[in-house]
């Protein structure tokens, strides 16, 4: 974010700042209480009127790292969804609550070389 668009920010000139940081704080808190540890990095953009995407970084326990290093993608990637998609529901919740629109679809995916992952969500309703 460029200085500029700090300033708009923190003067209320961009009205999906807000909603955006918290959506990542949310996303943030999740992940520390589904792994056990939050990622470092989160940004939440919206992609669009209906889509928002957020993209957590360095976010792997050390045993997941280990995994990694090992060449247990696949495993790694499984176990990562797995957990991901039995608390969809709060995931879901998150952003319903936040933007006060029901999400119709929700996608995570993680990349397990780099340690990043994205939760995107399909919002239906009106803008």
């Amino acid at each position: 974010m460029t200085q500029e668009q700090r300033s708009e920010a923190e003067n209320g000139m961009d009205p999906t700042y807000s909603v955006r940081a918290e959506i990542s704080r949310e996303m943030v808190r999740l992940y520390k209480d589904q792994f056990g540890r939050g990622p470092t990095r989160a940004r939440t953009e919206f992609a669009g009127p209906d889509i928002v995407i957020s993209t957590l970084e360095d976010s792997f326990t050390p045993a997941e790292r280990r995994m990694a290093d090992m060449g247990e993608t696949q495993r790694l990637r499984d176990t990562r969804t797995f957990f991901q998609h039995a608390t969809e529901a709060e995931f879901r919740e998150v952003v319903e609550r936040l933007l006060k629109r029901k999400v119709r679809a929700f996608v995570s995916g993680t990349d397990t070389d780099r340690d990043v992952s994205a939760e995107v969500f399909y919002l239906d309703g009106a803008a």
